[in-house]
């Protein structure tokens, strides 16, 4: 029975990584026509929020109609869904560690990973439309686009997890466990935008190391109010229970 577990287990860890490849590659390769299966309900969500409406144009997106904004292959936040995909099953695994886990699990984290997706998309591309044109001293347009693109991308994956992980250990753990499990989001995001590039040759490219700092500071300047606030409520129920005991 163990030996089936242990099997069980090792299998549902390679269907990670196997599904991430699996959807890198597809998305490498892959022509904006191909990716109207998110690209579509993102411009729809779009619209009924700024009232702007987008047309498709085969090859290239949906272009807004005064033709100032595209919605192209790189707006489809398919790398976003595939580390909701990846925290969200190895946030799973390693909660019911050692034991497996069940597998309709693995389409229902896709699932939410791609409504996460949807949402953190719309939100980039509203927020993206009301800056268009804003510049802030030293921050231009590229920079303030890089940094609204890492606080939505990384904040919808934090809430994310948070969401997973206090529906599922809010009577088990106290908050202090909760902190340090944080980390593995933050750990994934940085694999996924600093470990991977590096691993394919970004490091020569001046270019990443100034983009590199504001993907590594920016995560941490939000995870650090959530870290704050497990420490103080983990304080506040240590006392009451020192309390309560004396």
């Amino acid at each position: 029975m163990t030996r089936k577990l242990e099997t069980k287990t090792i299998i549902q860890l390679g269907l990670v990584p196997f599904t991430a490849f699996a959807l890198k590659s597809f998305y490498s390769t892959a022509s904006v026509n191909d990716l109207r299966w998110i690209l579509a309900p993102t411009a729809s969500l779009v619209e009924l929020i700024t009232s702007t409406h987008f047309e498709f144009e085969s090859q290239a997106g949906y272009m807004s109609s005064d033709h100032t904004f595209l919605i192209a292959a790189s707006c489809s936040g398919v790398n976003f869904l595939i580390i909701s995909f990846v925290m969200l099953t190895l946030a799973k695994i390693s909660r019911s560690w050692p034991r497996n886990i069940e597998w309709r699990f693995f389409p229902i984290a896709m699932l939410v990973a791609y409504l996460t997706t949807l949402l953190a998309n719309t939100t980039r591309i509203v927020a993206a439309l009301s800056f268009q044109k804003l510049e802030i001293g030293w921050l231009g347009r590229e920079e303030i686009h890089r940094l609204e693109g890492i606080f939505v991308y990384f904040g919808f994956l934090f809430l994310l997890f948070v969401a997973s992980e206090r529906l599922s250990l809010r009577k088990r753990y106290p908050g202090s466990v909760l902190a340090r499990r944080s980390l593995l989001p933050l750990a994934i995001y940085y694999a996924a935008t600093l470990g991977i590039p590096l691993i394919g040759g970004a490091y020569r490219d001046p270019a990443f190391w100034r983009h590199s700092i504001f993907v590594f500071m920016l995560p941490l300047i939000l995870i650090l109010p959530f870290a704050i606030y497990c420490a103080v409520t983990n304080e506040r129920h240590s006392g009451k229970e020192n309390i309560g005991l004396s």
